[in-house]
């Protein structure tokens, strides 16, 4: 193995190292080899982060930018990624083991998030308020908040940090960006565009590190004004814990275990593809994977023999061989969990109609496309994300039973559904309690769409015009017109 390659932090303008020295290694899922090496933050390393944002907000050349010129900082950073969208995929896959084709497409079309928030940036507009008082003129602007701390995952973590800091600094505010300390490259690497699209230093900055010190230190931290938070729920009630200490805004999400319904009517083939994709895409490592298939009885058998017909011909492999259909999963810990999971789901009664274990000839976080029947609701695995290529299925007779055993979850981040019946569409999108629901399609997102969860899946928005008012807040003015005193306030008329 040759020398390793060695990133740094980005802080106030400058690449550096953790102020200790220390460091940690990433492995290449794929193979199983170190490839490269990250700094990992101190609490001093997050507090000076955390400053040089609150100097950028509050004095220096950011402060005093216009809105417009705001949104040619956020053009010119969506015009780098696309052009870079080659290699940031590339160091994407080795770090994470999504496919490249996947990474380096994601990452062009991310490009039109920030586009997108270019475009909002002046458009953040206030309120006249018809007051019912005489002589006063009241209105109301929008302000940015100050510093925001964004905690990204690993997975999809370009996009995320798009949807994070697109609306944070089209309204003005500073960032401190957490890179997850399972796969830091890409988003260190995405850090080099900053100073060339034209932010000045401390605007954004980026850490990574593990939940303690880093990320306690920078959702505790007395200067950061909001925390946006994307990963699992234990990390986020740690999350919560923190912003006790500064009052911090919170937004939260936190993934689920969307449910993929599935009609007598629905155009089967469509329904068959929508749910590989949902499930088997980025190796089912998304956080509204369609990880519960709900099949009506009637169309049950059919369904299945087509799908499993095609998820055995998935190509698994390298992630960076443009044939490869599924690569690894990112972590040894994801992969030791799935099949624990498997093992226990099968001892409770689910039968596995395909895959189940580990690919053959391949040595790294490789586990098969696994489709498992599961007889009833109350199986641990039918509530469990567990972040991987498995799908547990059951079959259903009435609309009625499937809005139950669908609503039955703690989470509520996504829903499928798949029929030809206009009115059916309808009343499924109101009665399915998730923040997005996709109907006769599946896992498309777009700058103008908001996105986000209910339940255990977290609360606030992300993407879409709405965002950037998440990012602020009203300021009321009131001025009075007349010209004469104010009255005596002792003497009540």
């Amino acid at each position: 193995m040759g020398e390793l390659k060695t990133y740094k932090m980005l802080i106030d303008g400058e690449w550096v190292g953790a102020s200790d020295g220390g460091s940690f290694d990433s492995v290449n899922p794929a193979t199983g080899d170190v490839w490269c090496r990250v700094p990992e933050a101190t609490a001093e390393d997050v507090d000076r982060a955390v400053r040089a944002a609150d100097r950028a907000f509050t004095s220096g050349t950011w402060a005093e930018m216009l809105p417009s010129q705001r949104g040619k900082c956020l053009r010119k950073l969506g015009d780098l990624l696309a052009e870079r969208s080659e290699s940031l995929g590339r160091t994407e896959s080795i770090d994470t083991g999504k496919m490249l084709k996947e990474t380096r497409w994601q990452a062009k079309y991310i490009a039109e998030f920030f586009h997108f928030y270019a475009g909002c940036a002046d458009k953040i507009s206030g309120e006249t308020l018809p007051i019912d008082k005489p002589d006063l003129f009241v209105f109301t602007q929008r302000e940015p908040l100050g510093v925001v701390a964004a905690v990204v995952p690993w997975n999809s973590q370009l996009f995320l940090v798009a949807v994070k800091i697109g609306p944070a600094l089209a309204a003005g505010n500073t960032v401190v960006l957490k890179a997850s300390e399972h796969a830091s490259a890409a988003m260190l690497e995405f850090g080099e565009l900053i100073e060339e699209a034209g932010f000045p230093p401390g605007v954004v900055n980026i850490v990574c590190g593990h939940g303690d010190p880093c990320g306690k230190a920078l959702t505790s931290h007395p200067l950061v004004a909001r925390i946006s938070f994307t990963g699992g729920p234990s990390a986020a009630r740690h999350v919560l814990f923190n912003s006790a200490e500064n009052f911090a805004e919170v937004s939260l999400e936190l993934g689920g275990k969307s449910p993929f319904i599935v009609f007598e009517d629905a155009d089967v083939e469509s329904a068959v593809n929508g749910s590989i994709a949902g499930i088997f895409g980025a190796t089912g490592q998304s956080c509204v994977a369609g990880s519960r298939l709900y099949l009506h009885e009637d169309i049950a058998d059919e369904f299945l023999d087509k799908m499993a017909a095609l998820a055995r011909k998935i190509r698994i492999g390298d992630p960076l061989d443009e044939e490869t259909q599924m690569g690894p999963l990112c972590t040894t810990g994801q992969l030791a969990n799935i099949e624990r999971e498997v093992t226990h789901a099968v001892s409770e009664g689910a039968k596995v109609i395909t895959g189940g274990k580990r690919p053959e000839g391949l040595s790294g976080t490789y586990y098969e496309p696994t489709i498992l029947e599961c007889p009833r609701q109350d199986l641990r695995i039918v509530d469990t994300e567990l972040f991987g290529p498995v799908l547990a299925v059951q079959r259903f007779r009435t609309e009625d039973e499937v809005i139950g055993l669908a609503n039955d979850t703690r989470h509520g981040l996504a829903a499928g559904v798949f029929t030809r019946s206009g009115a059916r569409q309808m009343r499924m999108a109101r009665a399915l309690r998730a923040g997005i629901v996709w109907v006769n399609t599946y896992r498309v997102v777009s700058p103008i769409a908001e996105f986000g969860g209910v339940k255990g899946s977290g609360y606030g928005r992300e993407s879409g015009f709405q965002a950037m008012y998440d990012y602020t807040r009203p300021k009321t003015v009131w001025v009075n017109t007349s010209d004469a005193p104010m009255a005596n306030p002792f003497v009540m008329r």
